[in-house]
């Protein structure tokens, strides 16, 4: 694998991983006021598939923040036990924000790269054409 393909797809699996992180913290964010709701998480893990993979990521299993949902008092809410309670979502809109911006900047980097490694190749064809 030559070393512009290499890079491209380097880029491209780092987008993919930020667009799907993007999409977990999206539905964190949609479901931040639903009861019971407990945070998705996930992790990067290099690939490992192939030989010549080096550097590629992708996103790791998903999995559910199992911090304790906090007892929210509402007697007026279905959900609501008998003493008025219920449980509320552990989803923390400023961390879920932070992320989505985290993961927006990583997505645009690994753009430019993309751009940059394309411009690069469109340079050394224009120069071996002379």
């Amino acid at each position: 694998m030559s070393d512009l393909s290499k890079t491209l797809s380097v880029a491209s699996s780092g987008m993919r991983a930020q667009a799907s992180r993007l999409r977990l913290v999206s539905e964190n964010l949609a479901n931040t006021d639903t009861p019971g709701y407990r945070k998705k998480a996930a992790s990067f893990e290099q690939m490992m598939q192939k030989p010549d993979s080096a550097g590629e990521v992708r996103l790791g299993n998903v999995r559910l923040d199992q911090t304790e949902l906090p007892r929210l008092y509402d007697p007026s809410h279905p959900m609501a036990d008998e003493g008025g309670y219920y449980e509320g979502s552990n989803v923390n809109l400023m961390i879920e924000i932070a992320d989505a911006r985290e993961a927006q900047r990583s997505y645009e980097a690994n753009l430019k790269m993309f751009e940059q490694a394309r411009k690069m190749s469109s340079s050394l064809l224009d120069l071996l054409r002379r």
